[in-house]
């Protein structure tokens, strides 16, 4: 008996069945509501707020192995905490530091959910892909100004859908594209259309963002996505409707993008985006050199500099994910989240190729950790509510994989 079930152990069983649906449905829609974050508060918080407690109270629990994804997200707040006592002024400081505790805690709830139930995977993940649809087209009717006032779906002449930056509305579409591509190359093809049709819809939101991040993120999900499935499938005829459906989906997506191109505000943005370094990442106090002159400045400051303290001192903020955990969590939020990001990946790693029902999610979740891991290098990720999902979803996998070997322990190599 689960925790939920015991919880819901004096009610009959089809008033269970039917909490625990409700239960699920709100879960699913929490993700889809990550998909609109256009004003903070945004309806997330408030949603997964209320969320979080209600399940915790009716009798959710957290196993010793989501515990440790606990321990460490929580050693990794204590760090931002311990650097507002560096701040001047504390103004947003703790606020800041606040929503840091409140996404750790969802991450932890994602993994202890799944965990209570592999069912919740698929839900979670059709949730994010009909969010991933929505505010596509949003972005894409707002940058071609298909209606009044479309604008508010983009900025700097970019797409953003309906999120505050492109360089967080690109990368959010990115888990959703791969889910899609997997099951267009696995599952029946009289999906394949409807699969096809999204993942244009999706791929094109990508596109249009502009974000030199979310491409390079979609283009290493998918060659890494694709080299795992081979990778997996032993069936010679499987791999090879892989690779023809792969090789299809290149060239549709290549011409996609050729149409594209023949719209002249397409062509001018893409060539001044395509470009690997601009201007404002080599000149003088740009992107690379605030890395520099930032990380020789954490070595001497081990509680850190306090939440978007760097921005006050620099022309913008840090726009790489280890300076901003040294700035803002201080060494030790610096070595939490290391921690948790290897830990994150190992566990992943080792269950990657396991014939389970969660393999496909948690092949693409770990995929995307560690594509994040990467465009972390030259983007803050730290409060984008989709990386806590991902590392919800990889660690959530990873207990019921632990659980399921202490169940079969004669099947754990399967």
């Amino acid at each position: 008996m689960s925790a939920i079930e015991a919880a819901y152990s004096r009610v009959a069983q089809p008033q269970r069945a039917a909490l625990r649906l409700i239960g699920s449905a709100m879960v699913a829609f929490g993700v889809f509501l990550a998909g609109f974050v256009i004003n903070e508060p945004a309806p997330y918080e408030l949603w997964m707020a209320g969320l979080v407690g209600i399940w915790f109270i009716l009798g959710l629990r957290i196993s010793r192995f989501t515990a440790m994804l606990l321990t460490l997200l929580v050693t990794f707040n204590v760090g931002g905490m311990l650097s507002l006592t560096q701040m001047k002024d504390l103004t947003g400081g703790p606020m800041y530091v606040a929503v840091s505790t409140f996404l750790a805690l969802t991450s932890v709830f994602y993994a202890a959910i799944i965990e209570d139930s592999a069912k919740r995977l698929p839900l979670i993940f059709n949730a994010w892909v009909f969010a991933a649809v929505i505010t596509s087209l949003l972005g894409i009717l707002g940058y071609f100004h298909a209606f009044p006032g479309a604008e508010v779906f983009t900025l700097y002449d970019r797409a953003k859908g309906a999120f505050q930056d492109p360089n967080v509305f690109g990368p959010f579409l990115v888990v959703p594209s791969l889910y899609l591509i997997h099951g267009i190359l696995t599952r029946d093809l009289k999906t394949s259309p409807v699969r096809a049709a999204a993942l244009l819809i999706v791929a094109l939101g990508v596109f249009l963002s502009f974000s030199r991040a979310a491409w390079g993120l979609f283009l290493l999900g998918v060659v890494l996505l694709i080299f795992l499935m081979l990778l997996k499938e032993r069936s010679g005829a499987f791999r090879l409707r892989i690779l023809i459906l792969s090789l299809l989906a290149i060239v549709l997506m290549v011409a996609a993008l050729l149409i594209a191109l023949q719209l002249p505000q397409v062509a001018d943005l893409f060539s001044t985006r395509a470009q690997l370094v601009q201007e404002y990442d080599g000149e003088y106090l740009g992107r690379f050199d605030r890395h520099r002159i930032g990380f020789q400045m954490m070595m001497e400051r081990p509680l850190g500099l306090g939440p978007m303290v760097f921005g006050t001192i620099f022309p913008e903020d840090e726009h790489n994910i280890w300076l901003k955990t040294l700035t803002t969590y201080g060494w030790l939020g610096f070595v939490s989240y290391v921690s948790l990001l290897v830990w994150t990946l190992y566990l992943g790693f080792k269950n990657l190729l396991r014939n389970r029902p969660w393999q496909p999610y948690l092949m693409i979740a770990w995929i995307c950790v560690i594509g994040h891991a990467v465009i972390g290098n030259v983007i803050d990720i730290d409060h984008w509510r989709h990386v806590y999902l991902l590392f919800g979803i990889v660690w959530g996998c990873a207990a019921l994989e632990h659980r399921y070997r202490q169940n079969f322990p004669g099947h754990s190599a399967a």
